[in-house]
């Protein structure tokens, strides 16, 4: 059974909701959208992010009804809960699972690799390992005192994004940004997908924090809208810049493009290259620290609805945050930037967070059908057309992924089917259908009775 007694604390506003937003994903802007050019070419890039951002535009749109209507810390989970019941809500799950806890680790290794490149003799690895200590312990001090600690570090991010913008842009050509424009045709381009959808990934992490939100009016709209236009403004930017400094494949394969660009520009000895490559890891930090936020509230949300082990679902009396989703978050993005590489992390987080959209538009669909009297203080604007668009988008990017990354999406899937199995086996599945199905009969008569 759900555990009743664990409740969140109420302490997020629209600039918390902003923050967090653009804090969840601005770390994208700063390292591994550029692996794209190896497989695509900055043009190739290009297209494939402007077909990604019509995604994300009409995806969040629609996603926020969803977010407002079910204000649940398990956000697509909650949502594919009420339209498809256990097994829709299983897949969602283990879907924003995989995004957010294969989003973290890449975080980490890159945030390593800075602080590699500013100081050589620190090793990437320990130093990646030693910033899931760090930031969980952060996490734990409270959802209030992490958010502010978001708000400030996503404020200097963007500031430092603006700053980069301005110090490069008159070094930038355009005849440098079309060399070998597309040197895999548009085969390049469909390749180069997940790697435009890291520029925006994570973004609906906002949904997770939906139980902490101050009562107000369209305040998660606020703060959902307002995070992707800026998010949209600074990917473009950031983008057509760096590809104006020098030739893409000096660059398609580091962690740390920006501090390199800034390096061919103003010189690798100049001050402004440290600083740049310093104030860099506040973008960084800002999103690992959102994202760490966000699965914990995911793992708190399966743990309670019996998904995942009840333990995990526990909250701390003082802090009311859920401290072994928090920790098991961090043991598991430890392990897994060990075993596997940036491109490898970036390309599972985008196979997790496509399924995640293709499961949250069918279920706005399904509830719209099924639930029409459903509270919704905001609603999908030029309905049916902008889910199906975000939904057509994003089944066309899941099997571009198959096809181009086969092996991590069998990976994936793989995963999926035992997952299942495992549900199915150990009997949670028919305790939860049981439930859920209670649930809704009681849930009908009360409606009747009402009415």
């Amino acid at each position: 059974m759900p555990n009743e007694s664990a409740t969140l604390k109420k302490a997020l506003t629209p600039v918390h909701l902003w923050a967090l937003g653009v804090g969840l994903v601005i770390s994208g802007e700063y390292f591994g959208w550029n692996y794209g050019w190896a497989v695509a070419g900055t043009v190739g890039l290009l297209i494939a992010t402007l077909i990604i951002t019509l995604l994300y535009f009409t995806f969040i749109f629609s996603f926020t009804e969803l977010t407002t209507a079910i204000p649940n810390a398990g956000g697509p989970f909650a949502y594919a809960l009420q339209a498809f019941g256990p097994l829709g809500a299983l897949l969602a799950g283990y879907a924003t699972l995989i995004e957010f806890l294969f989003a973290t680790p890449a975080i980490a290794l890159a945030l390593g690799s800075y602080v590699h490149f500013l100081y050589p003799v620190v090793p990437v690895v320990w130093c990646s390992v030693g910033s899931f200590l760090v930031f969980t312990l952060i996490n734990l001090l409270g959802i209030r005192e992490a958010a502010w600690f978001s708000l400030i570090m996503t404020i200097i991010a963007i500031g430092e994004l603006l700053l980069f913008i301005g110090v490069v842009y008159p070094y930038a050509r355009i005849d440098t940004f079309l060399h070998n424009p597309m040197p895999f045709g548009w085969s390049g381009v469909f390749a180069a997908l997940p790697f435009a959808i890291w520029l925006f990934v994570c973004l609906e992490g906002i949904a997770m924090v939906a139980e902490e939100v101050k009562p107000g009016k369209n305040t998660i709209a606020k703060g959902y809208i307002s995070a992707v236009l800026t998010l949209t403004f600074l990917a473009l930017t950031v983008m057509i810049s760096v590809g104006g400094i020098t030739n893409w494949e000096n660059l398609d394969h580091l962690d740390y493009p920006m501090p390199e660009a800034v390096a061919l520009v103003l010189g690798r000895q100049n001050p402004l290259t440290k600083f740049f490559a310093s104030v860099g890891l506040f973008g960084l930090i800002a999103s690992f620290h959102g994202i760490i936020i966000s699965y914990s509230r995911q793992i708190f949300a399966l743990a309670r609805s019996g998904y995942l082990p009840h333990g995990l679902s526990a909250v701390s009396k003082t802090r009311q945050v859920p401290v072994w989703a928090l920790l098991a978050g961090a043991i598991f993005g430890i392990v897994a930037l060990i075993a596997l590489d940036t491109s490898k992390l970036v390309i599972l987080s985008t196979i997790g967070a496509v399924v995640v959209y293709i499961v949250s538009m069918l279920s706005l669909f399904r509830l719209r059908q099924t639930q029409p009297n459903l509270p919704r203080s905001f609603k999908a604007p030029f309905y049916p057309a902008f889910p199906a668009i975000a939904l057509f988008l994003a089944l066309i990017t899941l099997g571009a992924m198959i096809y181009f990354y086969s092996w991590l999406s069998l990976l994936f899937f793989g995963g999926l089917i035992v997952i299942m199995t495992v549900f199915y086996i150990s009997g949670r599945y028919r305790k939860i259908k049981q439930e859920w199905e209670t649930e809704r009969l009681q849930g009908s008569r009360s409606s009747q009775s009402f009415t």
